[in-house]
């Protein structure tokens, strides 16, 4: 378990996902999510774990370079970015990489995307570094960020030497993975009854 202030995958501190393991499956299904994709995902991890920080840079400095997805991590009061909050949340998202890439894909995890929802809505958002941000990281942002993430991501799978096969599975595993996990996170934004 990782020491990383305000993450608490696999803890009691996080509350059961309200989605099944049933609903999950299905979710996976509808992906075409399947045992390639894992072994894939974990064939990523050992190229991505030694450049967490260089993915970082690049996807902070995409985020930074945009003033609407910027402003998830600025003070209502002033408007200007929060940089213990920026700093905050880049460790977790370093983590994030890392646990994306184990593909462990069982409660604790799906409990732990139910909880990163949260923190990205208004029923969460700020509490976990205890800021006074925006109340809402708007969905279609973080919808919309799977491109930019996956994208980018590419030529750091590229550089575990593996064929090009064998990339554009990683790479394919990432995007399913990645999308999984953003429907997983639109559970707080939707209206009850509908997800």
């Amino acid at each position: 378990m990782t020491t990383i202030p305000g993450y608490s995958f696999g803890t009691s501190a996080v509350p059961r996902s309200p989605v099944t393991l049933a609903e999950l499956e299905q979710l996976k299904a509808s992906v075409l999510f399947g045992d390639d994709d894992v072994r894939h995902l974990r064939a990523s991890r050992e190229i991505l774990r030694d450049h967490v920080e260089e993915i970082l840079d690049v996807w902070y400095g995409f985020v930074g370079s945009q003033p609407h997805l910027l402003a998830s991590f600025t003070g209502k009061a002033d408007g200007a970015p929060i940089a213990d909050y920026l700093g905050g949340v880049r460790r977790r998202f370093g983590q994030w990489i890392l646990d994306t890439a184990r593909a462990e894909l069982d409660q604790a995890w799906l409990d732990y995307q139910h909880e990163i929802g949260r923190r990205h809505h208004r029923v969460g958002k700020n509490r976990t570094d205890g800021v006074a941000s925006t109340d809402l990281v708007p969905f279609r942002h973080l919808f919309a960020l799977v491109f930019p993430i996956t994208f980018t991501l590419r030529p750091f799978l590229a550089r575990g030497g593996h064929g090009a096969d064998d990339v554009d599975r990683m790479h394919a595993a990432w995007v399913k993975s990645c999308l999984i996990q953003v429907t997983l996170w639109s559970h707080p934004y939707v209206k009850d009854g509908d997800f």
